[in-house]
């Protein structure tokens, strides 16, 4: 069968499919069509189908056509006979040429093209063809003698510049055609043409398309150039020529000239990596190395008027990188070369410092989001830089940078400290916690830092705290060696998380402090909660950083050894969610439901992080002395107790207020009593109405009750190593409520669950078998009481079931099972059988 057979069976339904491909749909109705198509395309008549495609009126469809001949090519070209390679290339130049002169758009012709070269690539047709390209070199090597030895005029400029780039073409084109063959030999009349453009590096008129050539030749093919010709390129750059291109790049005037200058010079560079680097202490070396280092002199912005400074910190990254792998491999003693090569990186990262420089803010705010992202990468290809150097530069660059540090704030050079203080941030990773890091530290953090941070009457622009924010965060191990920084470092704290730009990072900041050094802390909890005082007074403060400062205060009241003082400091903090709980409630009144969920969900944030850090730390000791609470003594009011109905009482509140129904509200309100499990927990009276609250949530119709519900049976099923008197608490709770759980669990299983939610109840089921000795009992009546969703089920497939179930508490692991309702068959995933490890296919009989 010819490839130019015309392509007939089901065209019309491989078009619809072809354009399915390309309309809004699921990633899975995607994957299949992908598939469908990708079967078309393999299948024998594959090529007749790319054929027909490219007959289509739609644009998208001929696309489709032309990538198909491409895939064919590379994948399936043994498929063809002799005779079909040559009507292929006859296909492909008709369908090309039709489709130019019926004005196709540049999607199709350019994946033609990509066919053609695709074509070329494995036909032995592509041989002849650089066959019959060699045989017109010796034409095109006289051409250009000729060319380049006329006498200069006017008339001869555009013969001399298109010579040049035939050249530059010629080379490339060479080099990916003969590279498997000998290659100087065939190279050799080429090469022969070098040295007539030689002297144009020092003639402004061809200076561009010829150091153009030379920089992609170098970067293709560097060992083209024979060393007479690198000899004259190395002249050229080290010549005053070279020097004052540089000069305009160093002022900021990026002329066609100038840039050319640059990316030849890097090419250079990059060939040449390990001999300039070993030649640093040299006069060629030295001047070669500051050419470099000067391409970062400009004090521009990197992406927004200096274009330069970004491919020349990839030369320096590369130059790192070669300097640490040579120390890898050397002995204990240093070449001489090493000292000189550290120097001038010492430098350039001095350079850099200067490049990453903010502007000022309302310059910064005229920026064009994408001059923001690339000056954002340039950032961050520094912080590349600074980490690969240190292994070079050690700990001196770290004391440079916060001498650099305290100099910019001497002299309130705020945009210079915000520099200085992110390379330290950057240098964060790499240095250890040794004395010379703690004692520049300690000299940092003892000056004017935070006390000009907290000056109110001195101007600094945000990006500046933001950064010192971050650098507290960096070295937060710091602050737990050294508590006598705390204070200073927490009343800056908490004075920038007004300013919005740097609320988020500041209370991050707060809350990672506070958690860490809760212990020291305490003796502040009063000041702790006039701070949150004054952030509550901010309209502006986002949710989330309110939450971090509650947790953080849970943290420090936590630490509190006094039973008495702790709860005095909670009822504190609890008076503060309660401000939130009553808006919401006042909202929800005036019929306000954006705010009053706001106010509401807020509220039961900060009930989480109060829970979560009200916990005691792991590393905390265990008093093997306490004595043991009995069960009659765990339902006992305490001290505790009044702390306990308050945070109920919040809930529902805020659960009146916003609908039982609501699921964000019901998976906050278990996310509260799963941070208390492993603590002390409420008594009966506190919990009773949300744990059937939850147990009503597993039934409801709506899905993210159903799901919060779920996800906390299954932790609250789980065995955790608490203490004594929380056990007591749980186990009382299994007790009364296992039965109704148990229920509202079988019941999803047995029915009432869409397919896509039966893992969320294979989890809970899994955890209460391998946790409860009575799940057996409890399973066993929900299975055979009247609420079982499905009738078509009989007693025998539920004992199976059971008893499969049951093997849960063995050491492997459940396979899968098959529940049905009618005639449509529903699979619960994820659960695996311990007994046999395989579905009890008896249910199908059964049931069908």
């Amino acid at each position: 069968m010819s490839v130019h057979q015309r392509f007939t069976p089901a065209f019309g339904e491989i078009e619809k499919l072809v354009l399915q491909l390309y309309q809004p749909a699921s990633p899975y109705e995607v994957s299949q069509t992908e598939r469908s198509l990708q079967e078309l395309q393999r299948a024998n008549s594959g090529w007749h189908m790319a054929d027909a495609l490219l007959g289509s009126e739609d644009t998208s469809v001929r696309f489709f056509g032309a990538l198909t001949f491409t895939v064919k090519i590379n994948c399936d070209w043994e498929s063809l006979q002799e005779g079909e390679v040559g009507q292929l290339l006859h296909r492909l130049l008709t369908w090309l040429t039709f489709r130019i002169k019926s004005n196709e758009g540049p999607l199709v012709i350019k994946k033609l093209c990509t066919a053609l070269v695709a074509y070329f690539l494995r036909s032995s047709a592509s041989h002849k063809y650089h066959d019959r390209v060699h045989g017109n070199l010796g034409d095109f090597v006289q051409l250009v003698q000729t060319v380049m030895t006329l006498p200069k005029h006017e008339s001869t400029t555009v013969l001399v510049e298109e010579s040049i780039k035939c050249l530059q073409a010629w080379v490339i084109f060479g080099h990916g055609a003969w590279q498997d063959k000998s290659g100087q030999q065939e190279m050799a009349p080429l090469l022969a043409l070098i040295p007539y453009t030689a002297p144009l590096l020092y003639d402004l008129e061809f200076f561009e398309v010829t150091a153009d050539c030379w920089a992609e030749i170098l970067g293709a093919f560097g060992q083209f150039f024979p060393p007479q010709s690198m000899a004259y390129l190395e002249a050229f750059l080290i010549s005053q020529n070279a020097q004052d291109l540089l000069s305009f790049i160093v002022h900021g005037e990026y002329e066609t000239d100038a840039l050319a200058y640059s990316r030849l010079l890097l090419m250079y560079g990059e060939v040449k990596l390990s001999d300039l680097a070993r030649q640093a202490s040299t006069t060629f070396g030295t001047v070669l190395i500051e050419s470099l280092m000067q391409l970062l002199a400009y004090e521009g912005y990197a992406g927004v008027n200096d274009d330069i400074c970004t491919p020349a910190m990839e030369f320096w990254q590369a130059y790192t990188e070669f300097l640490v792998d040579e120390i890898g491999t050397t002995d204990d003693q240093m070449e001489p070369w090493m000292g000189s090569a550290r120097d001038y990186l010492l430098r350039v990262l001095e350079r850099c410092w200067i490049k990453i420089r903010m502007p000022p803010e309302n310059v910064y705010a005229q920026w064009t989001p994408e001059a923001k992202g690339d000056f954002k990468v340039f950032r961050t290809d520094v912080v590349d830089l600074l980490q690969s150097s240190y292994a070079l530069l050690g700990a001196s660059i770290f004391v440079k940078f916060a001498d650099l540090a305290l100099d910019a704030l001497q002299k309130q050079e705020w945009l210079q400290l915000e520099a200085t203080l992110f390379c330290l941030n950057a240098l964060a990773e790499s240095i250890s916690d040794d004395i010379v890091a703690d004692a520049t530290l300690s000299t940092l953090f003892s000056s004017e830092l935070f006390a000009a941070m907290t000056n109110g009457a001195i101007d600094i622009p945000s990006k500046t705290q933001q950064t010192a924010v971050n650098l507290i965060i960096s070295f937060s191990s710091f602050f737990e060696r050294h508590t006598q920084y705390l204070l200073s470092m927490l009343s800056f704290l908490f004075i920038a998380i007004r300013t919005p730009a740097v609320a988020a990072v500041a209370a991050k900041a707060i809350l990672s402090t506070a958690d860490s050094c809760r212990k020291t802390l305490v003796s502040e909890i009063d000041a702790f909660l006039d701070h949150l005082d004054n952030v509550l007074i901010s309209e502006d403060l986002e949710s989330g950083s309110q939450e971090r400062v509650f947790g953080a205060i849970a943290a420090v009241i936590q630490a509190i050894p006094s039973e008495e003082q702790k709860i005095w400091s909670l009822s504190k903090l609890l008076a503060f969610v309660g401000r939130e709980v009553d808006q919401c409630m006042e909202f929800a009144e005036y019929q306000a439901p954006v705010g009053a969920e706001e106010r509401g969900m807020r509220a039961l944030r900060c009930l989480i992080n109060i829970g979560k850090y009200m916990q005691e730390p792991d590393d905390s000791p265990i008093d093997l002395e306490a004595k043991a609470v009995s069960q009659n003594d765990l339902y006992l009011p305490t001290i505790w107790t009044p702390s306990q109905r308050r945070m109920v009482e919040y809930m529902h509140k805020v659960q009146a207020a916003l609908g039982d129904d609501n699921g964000d509200v019901v998976e906050a309100i278990c996310q509260v009593f799963r941070t208390g499990f492993r603590e002390k927990f409420p008594g009966p009276d506190h919990v009773d109405n949300f744990i059937l609250l939850t147990i009503r949530s597993m039934q409801c119709q709506e899905i993210m009750p159903r799901r919060s519900s779920s996800l906390f049976w299954t932790s609250l099923f789980v065995r955790y190593d608490v203490k004594a008197d929380t056990q007591l608490g749980l186990h009382r709770i299994f007790e009364q409520y296992g039965p109704q759980v148990t229920q509202a669990i079988i019941k999803n299983i047995g029915g009432d669950a869409i397919r896509s939610e039966l893992e969320n109840w294979a989890s809970p089921l899994r955890q209460m078998v391998s946790t409860q000795i009575r799940s057996k009992q409890w399973i066993k009546e929900a299975l055979f009481s009247n609420s079982f969703p499905s009738y078509k089920v009989g007693d025998t497939e539920k004992k199976q079931f059971l008893e499969q179930v049951m093997h849960l508490r063995g050491p492997r692991q459940i396979s899968e099972y098959n529940a049905y309702e009618g005639d449509h068959k529903r699979q619960i995933s994820g659960m695996t059988y311990l007994g046999t490890g395989r579905c009890p296919k008896e249910m199908d009989k059964n049931i069908n």
